[in-house]
């Protein structure tokens, strides 16, 4: 992580130089001192294996955690700087002055800024001089060209503590993969077990490697351990003793003084005509398969199988995949039994009736985990069967799996190590969220971009980037897919819970965040961000905490502790998800949090004050369920790109014109990409330009009377949502105008017409349509060459419709139906009528009264 954080702060360093080139003079040189001496710091610690190097080495630990601390500080220094520039440049409003009084008043603090900078550069001399001093070894460019024997730190082969003799269940799994092995007709030749550290890869594919069955089938087999730290040649011969029986002595020397290319013609020589399995237990890398691959003769017939955590490896090597889930509830009891009482079959062990309700609680922080279960276990095992004694374990089960590289944690920890430092920030970020929270995958894909840990690339857009990030993430089986959008996106994670033990505890060691319940009272901590689940001494914490970036919290946010978030003035994220309360009115100082980025408060009533056109660099406003009064002043933030107003009033002047007018405007939030709002009785929105914000994708209005014209509507629309419009004209004659428009939602009154028509060719981006209570609704009419794309339809609550027209059904892209309504003739015409026949070759279809 001490890579990340330097690289973060780099980038931050260079915005800076960029944004105020007009004040550097005297600091110009120390600025562009602190900036090399941090590129050189930040190359040493890409170089070096670091996290694997800290683990053995306590010098170079604190050596890296000393870097960590002084990067800290010289973000500190440039935040504060810019937010008294900023503040200064607020009280003097008058843009007339001229330069040089601008410039005279803000000389105190860049001289104040050298001082500082100055310091900093004198620490981190200190800091390169005592590696030498103390004979740190941290690694060097030339290390990549050694021999593992020659490093300071090699990583090892693990055999993998969950064996095939412990398995339970995975019957079903076993039985599927052996289908896939022995399968005649497979298109490739390669077969993935995907999955999770600890997750029983190695164990599923060593069942099917020794099953009867698998060992009939295939002339030859070898099954070898690649792991992190692989070469081609030990793995050619590895593959060279299992397929090659009976070799004598001699024959194995020869074999294993070869090299690589000799291996590779001796192998491929021997496997020719023969119908072979090689197993490739424990796969990181693809370099791994295209290294090998070229030595095994191709064969339809053949079959190499992989184990691997990533599933982008098994894509790459064109392998049909098998995802491994975790265990269930019987199978990790049957299993946790297994290891707890090892003397006894599975099916005559009975856990003490006294000590099964602790059992199954340790059973179940596993979560299907079998390399959890299995630790857990096995630790059981030499304990006294006591209640006292498995209370103890209890309690604390994370210090067990935790303690030594072959723990749980430290296997799990090998996923980690393995990330690029930009995925490491957004994995850990993924443990400031509760247990078994189902996560929002595009809020976890903002805050990632208002944090600072992705940025664009070229062309591409950063949420586009932020995306990508998600997708490996969870190629990696670092984190786990809940659900998906209906185009395929994922639409929220999850993160499994030791895997969340994994981030909290990485985060703490690099002060990347806190949560706040572990801080230990009197310990000395300055994190970068506050994670709060709770509401006990978070007062406190925050009072002492003067440079968090982010302040997290997940509970009912008490009004008496909002003062305590804005002793702070650096914040970047403020996040108060978890507010409950009806009545909270923010305090005027959240207009000083000039670098507040990212801005959450849900589900409160109250009021913001005006100050909020005071943040300046604000990209996200979520006030989603609550009911807040919203001044003006809104209008100011020009950099916002997503607001969500939930069923907030935004307050106007005395003329609601005035909103308008100058750098005031819906029309100058040009980087809008989300827009949330509800206009109430107001009929400003039509005529404030809505078509000029470009940006836009998703627009959700709510009451809002307006006109139903197409030069009303951005053109680049992509997610449009409309409720009690009472909009008369049919509003398909427009919207279908929208040529990117995918997915269109009409709600509860947003229509009170009779009859909607798509006219061909409308409609040509179209994925989703869902209506919703529109009561006067009785035909929807779909021209010839209408909604060329669509895939779901959904129908709920429009009673008044008696049937679904024959060119509906007809429509060929179309996959999922949904029909909900209280209309018994409706529902009796769809399943009975000859229309229920043209609607059979839809992949899914739901029909079915309301409350039914």
């Amino acid at each position: 992580m001490a890579d990340g954080n330097i690289t973060f702060f780099l980038e931050k360093l260079g915005n800076f130089v960029v944004q105020e080139a007009s004040l550097f003079g005297e600091v110009e040189g120390q600025v562009r001192l602190l900036r090399n001496e941090m590129e050189w710091m930040r190359l040493v610690l890409e170089d070096a294996d670091i996290d694997t190097k800290c683990n053995h080495d306590r010098r170079l630990k604190l050596w890296v955690n000393q870097i960590t601390d002084v990067a800290y500080d010289a973000e500190d220094v440039i935040d504060e700087f810019m937010f008294k520039i900023e503040h200064q440049r607020q009280r003097r409003s008058n843009r007339f002055l001229p330069t040089c009084v601008r410039f005279a008043d803000k000389l105190p603090f860049i001289h104040e800024l050298d001082g500082r900078i100055r310091e900093i550069n004198i620490t981190i001399e200190k800091i390169l001089a005592n590696k030498d001093r103390y004979s740190i070894e941290s690694g060097s460019p030339s290390e990549a060209g050694s021999s593992s024997s020659d490093r300071v730190v090699q990583r090892e082969k693990r055999v993998p503590i969950v064996e095939e003799a412990d398995v339970v269940g995975m019957t079903g799994e076993a039985e599927a993969v052996k289908q896939m092995l022995v399968e005649e007709e497979s298109e490739s030749r390669v077969v993935a077990i995907v999955g999770m550290g600890g997750q029983g890869k190695t164990t599923l594919a060593k069942k099917v490697y020794n099953r009867s069955e698998v060992n009939d089938h295939f002339e030859c087999r070898a099954l070898v351990y690649v792991s992190q730290d692989y070469r081609i040649r030990e793995l050619l011969v590895g593959i060279a003793y299992g397929v090659m029986t009976n070799l004598s002595p001699q024959r194995k020397t020869e074999i294993s003084n070869m090299v690589e290319n000799q291996l590779g013609e001796e192998v491929n020589s021997y496997l020719q005509d023969k119908r072979y399995l090689i197993v490739l237990d424990d796969v990181w890398s693809i370099q791994v398969w295209r290294g090998l691959s070229s030595h095994l003769p191709e064969s339809n017939k053949s079959r190499v199988l992989i184990t691997t955590r990533n599933q982008q490896i098994a894509l790459d090597a064109y392998a049909n995949l098998y995802e491994l889930r975790p265990l269930g509830e019987k199978e990790s009891w049957e299993l946790f039994l297994k290891k707890t009482f090892p003397f006894g079959s599975t099916s005559a062990v009975v856990c003490p009736a006294e000590l099964e309700d602790l059992g199954k609680k340790i059973t179940e922080k596993c979560k299907g985990l079998p390399l959890a279960i299995v630790v857990s276990g096995g630790l059981l095992s030499r304990k006294e069967k006591t209640k006292s004694s498995w209370e103890k374990v209890l309690k604390s089960m994370e210090w067990h799996l935790s303690q030594g590289p072959d723990s749980c944690l430290g296997i799990l920890a090998l996923s980690y190590r393995d990330l690029p430092y930009f995925l490491k920030s957004c994995f850990l970020y993924c443990g400031v969220f509760p247990e078994d929270c189902q996560i929002k995958a595009s809020k976890l894909m903002q805050m990632w971009i208002e944090e600072g840990f992705v940025r664009g690339r070229g062309e591409e857009m950063v949420e586009d980037v932020a995306e990508e990030y998600l997708e490996e993430l969870i190629d990696r089986s670092m984190i786990q897919v809940a659900g998906r959008k209906r185009d395929g996106r994922v639409k929220s994670c999850r993160i499994h819970d030791l895997l969340r033990d994994l981030a909290i505890s990485k985060a703490k060691d690099s002060k990347f965040f806190e949560v706040h319940r572990n801080i230990i009272s009197g310990y000395p901590f300055n994190p970068r961000r506050l994670i709060a689940h709770d509401a006990k001494n978070i007062s406190q914490h925050l009072h002492t905490c003067r440079h968090i970036r982010s302040l997290i919290c997940s509970f009912d946010f008490p009004q008496e502790s909002l003062i305590s978030c804005f002793r702070t003035k650096l914040l970047t994220v403020l996040d108060l998800t978890g507010t409950r309360e009806y009545h909270l009115d923010l305090p005027k100082e959240i207009g000083e949090f000039i670098h507040l980025k990212y801005f959450s408060f849900k589900n409160a009533g109250g009021s913001l004050p005006w100050s909020i056109g005071k943040l300046v660099n604000l990209q996200i406003l979520d006030l989603r369920n609550s009911w807040l009064e919203i001044p003006f002043s809104i209008w100011k933030l020009h950099q916002l790109k997503h607001l969500n107003a939930g069923y907030g009033k935004i307050l106007s002047q005395p003329r609601m014109e005035r909103c308008f007018s100058g750098d005031l405007g819906l029309d100058k939030m040009t980087n809008l990409q989300t827009l949330y709002l509800i206009p109430y009785r107001y009929s400003w929105l039509e005529s404030c330009g809505l078509q000029k914000l470009t940006q836009l994708r998703k627009l959700y209005l709510y009451g809002q009377r307006f006109t139903n014209s197409y030069e009303f509507y951005p053109s680049n629309l992509v997610e449009l949502k409309l409720e009690a419009c009472r909009l008369e004209q049919d509003p398909m004659l427009t919207l279908e105008k929208l040529a990117n428009l995918r997915v269109l939602k009409l709600m509860w009154n947003s229509y009170i017409g009779e009859k909607m028509t798509c006219s061909s060719g409308g409609f040509s981006q179209l994925e989703f349509l869902r209506l919703e209570y529109l009561y006067g609704l009785e035909e929807l009419k779909v021209e010839e060459g209408a909604m060329p794309t669509l895939k779901t339809l959904q129908i709920v609550d429009c009673d008044g419709m008696k049937t679904l027209l024959p060119e509906l059904l007809k429509l060929k892209s179309l996959q999922r139906v949904n029909l909900e309504s209280e209309n018994d003739e409706f529902i009796q015409e769809i399943q009975t009528g000859e229309e229920f026949d043209k609607i059979r070759g839809i992949t899914s279809i739901i029909k079915r009264q309301r409350g039914v």
